[in-house]
């Protein structure tokens, strides 16, 4: 296997822009007498242009937390960890239902920038699945707060992701078993030959909680999931100071929809149902809602040192598609409407870094990204037709078509310098440019300055200010035609939208970061958003995609904590945030809501659906031969809710604490390579927690949380 960084102890480290540690030389003396074998030179090249492809995204002044190996391998699942729960176990990450998005940093709802090897990947359409996968990954470099102007459109935070590469032939299979019908096994290969390195992956899960439970049983209704994923990453070296790559991956998820039954039929169906008297010969336990989940991306990169010039030129492609089927006859029944949705989203574009140095004090950075996107959103519709009080009017349903399209581009520019003042202080400050041609057609310049001054060997400070511009994703921007669907069971209460706009935030933060022993390292964090046309998102009808929308206004404030002990036997991290974000005044996507929460909120600010007072997170792991027991838990305050009766969002849910743990033990020389075995129980008490209730501004059905499972896995590496 490729070489480890020397970072992260314990496996999650706040770090600063330069600290990444590089092999020992193995020709020195001191290697020498180690023992340490020669390294061969293509890895020794490989190391090289990937510290240089590093130092292309500086992190001055920003918040950056470091995930690696080690961490992951102390979740209960490992590397079978879902790559969205592991990055819950960060701070300023709060969980949330797979149907919303799984994650918010910072209170945000989405507006997270994932990139591999330093390329941004296109968005692709929300849903269930997770397509990157936890096994690809070497190392996270997790950034959030004010960032630098290399990093834009997507700001909440960016997850650059390094994935394992070649070094020697070997690879990996394993096999994951456990309840609610749980199977998982995956592959792993990776090796050089010559100038060439390669490594790929494959995985296949199957379970019975493919999205949150509506009822607080053990086991949903109708919740199988099969989902299938991939991923490559190869390259070439043309010389010592340039290399060729080539990335790909593709996830494939099949999902059934959960049932939530004993509900009463809303609407009457020839033959089916009497709404009046109750009756029907469907009941919602056995509806049959399906969705189906597409993504797959290929990067081509090359990148280059010259002297003091570094860069790397990238071109992708991505698309990702999303199919709602509903169930033609319950919806119907229980809904007034079925929708049989189809959204696909086709991605094409170039990213271009470029860092050069020009004396010890100045280091300039500079690049740009273009890409071109193409929309559909076909939606063919079953209603009744209503009469002038809205009521329906007849029994029989008929078919409506709401197909549409659009070509949208994304384009952005940026320019900056990282100025070594003196030995203690840094400031890096830049400006940005974006436009957006889709939906809405808008601009902005947005200027970033940060600084971090180390106050002593033991002690640093950061602080900066970031302007921020953020469309709405062009994906699910998309509205429907409000006036096909006038005197039908679909039509809205308000009958007009206006188009989403581009949000534009003014950023600040501030943090510490003190290490009060070899061993125990603490970091504080504050921060607050003045925000004008405020983005949220939210699950409207039966399909579960989700819709954006704007608050005219928007603020938030938080504060984050984070401890980090690392020694030889034990390891553990606490992470700790309190937050709060509002919105007032929503002015676009109106036809969601009904009238009264539009003018409630009009002079109000409300908490958004997504906010949450406390979140705690933290875990530990203790060493003993070739043996690990882990422990790792989850804690929030609860989501908000709307109380029968009152203001939007007025009210949270219930707190809860998710406890998981896990044994490993290695067997690191038999006939199969090494042998590492598992055993993993998730929510150790079996605690009955509510994610949503099914109130709230653009909250669907009631979520709760997975019950009490045990899983057993088995690997070899070879």
């Amino acid at each position: 296997m490729p070489h480890k960084f020397a970072l992260a102890v314990a496996g999650l480290f706040p770090v600063a822009a330069g600290t990444w540690a590089a092999p020992p030389d193995p020709e020195t003396p001191a290697a020498q007498a180690a023992g340490a074998q020669p390294v061969p030179q293509v890895q020794v090249t490989a190391q090289r242009l990937r510290s240089a492809r590093i130092e292309l995204s500086p992190s001055v002044g920003t918040t950056v937390y470091t995930v690696t190996t080690r961490m992951v391998d102390a979740l209960a699942h490992g590397e079978n960890t879902p790559f969205d729960e592991v990055l819950q176990h960060l701070p300023g990450v709060s969980q949330d239902s797979k149907a919303s998005g799984s994650l918010h940093v910072r209170d945000e709802h989405g507006n997270v920038q994932y990139r591999i090897n330093g390329v941004q990947l296109p968005e692709g359409l929300s849903g269930f699945g997770q397509s990157i996968d936890t096994r690809l990954v070497d190392q996270v470099t997790f950034m959030t707060g004010t960032l630098p102007a290399q990093f834009g459109l997507r700001t909440a935070a960016v997850i650059d992701i390094q994935t394992k590469e070649g070094g020697e032939p070997g690879g990996r299979v394993g096999l994951q078993l456990g309840s609610h019908n749980y199977i998982e096994p995956s592959a792993e290969f990776f090796g050089s030959s010559g100038d060439f390195n390669y490594y790929v992956s494959a995985g296949y899960l199957k379970n019975f909680l493919g999205i949150e439970n509506p009822q607080p049983t053990r086991d949903a209704l109708h919740d199988k999931t099969w989902q299938a994923k991939t991923f490559g990453s190869l390259s070439y070296f043309l010389d010592q100071d340039t290399r060729l790559g080539l990335m790909f991956g593709t996830y494939n998820g099949r999902f059934e929809i959960p049932n939530n039954p004993g509900q009463e039929p809303q609407f009457s169906l020839a033959g089916v149902s009497d709404a009046a008297a109750g009756t029907s010969t469907i009941a919602s336990s056995d509806l049959d809602e399906r969705q189906r989940e597409v993504n797959r991306f290929l990067v081509l990169s090359y990148q280059r040192t010259m002297g003091e010039l570094s860069f790397q030129a990238s071109y992708f492609h991505q698309y990702s598609e999303l199919h709602y089927m509903p169930d033609p006859i319950g919806d119907l029944v229980f809904t007034g409407v079925a929708s049989d949705t189809l959204r696909s989203n086709s991605a094409n574009g170039t990213q271009v870094d470029l860092s050069y140095k020009l004396n010890p004090s100045h280091t300039v950075r500079g690049g740009l990204a273009y890409a071109r996107q193409g929309t559909h959103s076909g939606n063919t519709v079953s209603v009744f037709p209503t009469g002038p009080n809205g009521a329906q009017a007849s029994d029989i349903p008929f078919t409506i078509v709401d197909n549409s399209g659009k070509l949208g581009t994304l384009t952005s520019l940026y320019l900056q310098d990282e100025w070594r003042v003196s030995a203690e202080l840094t400031v890096n400050y830049g400006l940005r440019y974006d436009q957006v041609a889709a939906f809405i057609h808008e601009q902005q310049w947005s200027p970033r300055v940060n600084v971090a001054y180390k106050l002593s060997p033991a002690t640093a400070l950061h602080a900066g200010y970031s302007r921020y511009f953020t469309p709405p994703p062009q994906e699910l921007a998309s509205q429907e035609s409000i006036n096909l669907f006038a005197h039908t069971t679909n039509a809205p209460e308000i009958p007009f939208s206006d188009p989403v706009k581009a949000e534009r935030t003014s950023y600040y933060d501030i943090g510490i970061t003190h290490q009060l022993s070899p061993t125990l390292t603490v970091t504080a964090d504050a921060y607050y958003r003045d925000i004008r046309d405020m983005l949220d998102e939210g699950q409207f009808g039966r399909a579960l995609i989700l819709t954006p929308f704007n608050y005219a206004r928007g603020k938030a404030k938080g504060l984050e904590f984070s401890a980090i002990y690392s020694g030889k036997i034990w390891g553990a991290y606490l992470n700790a945030a309190l937050a709060k974000a509002q919105g007032k005044n929503i002015n676009s996507g109106q036809a969601l809501f009904n009238p009264d929460e539009l003018a409630y909120i009009a002079n109000h600010f409300i908490y958004v659906d997504h906010d949450q007072r406390w979140t705690w997170s933290g875990g530990g792991n203790f060493r003993f031969g070739d043996s690990q027991l882990s422990m790792d838990f989850l804690f929030g305050s609860g989501l908000r809710r709307t109380p029968e009766g009152a203001p939007p969002n007025s009210d949270a849910l219930p707190s809860y604490l998710t406890i998981n743990a896990a044994l490993t033990h290695s067997w690191p020389h038999t006939l199969l390579g090494k042998i590492e075995g598992r055993v993993a129980l998730i929510n150790v008490f079996d605690r009955t927690y509510l994610l949503r209730d099914g109130s709230g501004v653009g909250v669907g059905a009631p979520q709760y949380g997975q019950r009490r499972g045990l899983y057993v896995g088995l690997s070899s590496s070879f």
